[in-house]
């Protein structure tokens, strides 16, 4: 499978510099100038690497949610950041490159070379599970994202970027998988841990989202699924808690 890249960015000068280069490697390139937009394709696509300007309002968090929406492999994280800025917070969201802005075009071609090899290393792809969306939650006035992974009618789990903490009462909303309905609710944090991991229970669901939800278990011609797992803590969490309170 050919390497592809993601690059987030609204520098036109950036984005002229690394299209020469990534397409002189033969290395596939989608431009996203929107976060927000890319945290969706980074839930739906599988991409190599992630070219991410960290001038671009929201790109730490899409570092993060590059972390989260892969099950074995994440992209590389190349990070542009402005010449004699502070780069801590692409260190600190994972980076493993780094490019400086503005950008010279030998130096991101050496740059981008030494990032293919390290690609390379490594091409298993983790398949995607196709009921894997992106969740906006809202907490604080601040709109945090993150990754379902396991729905019933009575709730969800999920996977945020940051963890989340028990007892909390967060309004959300997701697009259900395969269709265009979206399910707004307020969830009840009944479970959290310190990687993000997060069990909601639905205290309040609009009629449509009720209504959304019921049509789209009805449809995959299969029973609810059991609402008391979905809202369990994964087993290794529950193992160790119980190992704590012995």
């Amino acid at each position: 499978m050919k390497l592809n890249s993601l690059l987030i960015s609204q520098d036109s000068a950036s984005l002229s510099c690394l299209t020469t280069a990534l397409t002189k490697l033969d290395i596939e390139l989608e431009v996203c100038s929107s976060c927000a937009s890319a945290m969706e394709l980074l839930v739906k696509s599988q991409y190599s690497a992630v070219v991410l300007d960290f001038d671009e309002p929201g790109a730490a968090q899409v570092a993060r949610m590059v972390r989260i929406a892969s099950e074995e492999r994440s992209p590389l994280v190349v990070a542009l950041v402005t010449e004699l800025g502070p780069v801590s917070g692409a260190f600190q969201a994972g980076t493993k490159f780094v490019l400086y802005k503005p950008l010279k075009a030998r130096d991101v071609a050496q740059s981008l070379w030494d990032a293919k090899q390290f690609m390379c290393r490594d091409r298993r792809r983790a398949l995607r599970d196709n009921v894997k969306v992106l969740v906006q939650i809202q907490v604080g006035g601040a709109t945090l994202p993150a990754l379902l992974r396991d729905l019933s009618e009575q709730g969800l789990a999920l996977q945020a970027a940051e963890p989340l903490f028990q007892a909390q009462s967060l309004p959300l909303r997701f697009v259900l998988p395969g269709t265009a309905q979206t399910v707004r609710a307020i969830g009840e944090v009944i479970w959290a841990d310190e990687a993000g991991r997060a069990g909601l229970f639905f205290s309040r669901l609009t009629p449509s989202s009720q209504k959304y939800l019921r049509n789209w278990f009805a449809g995959r011609h299969a029973e609810t699924k059991d609402a008391v797992r979905v809202l369990l803590p994964p087993r290794e969490s529950r193992r160790s808690r119980l190992l704590v309170s012995i």
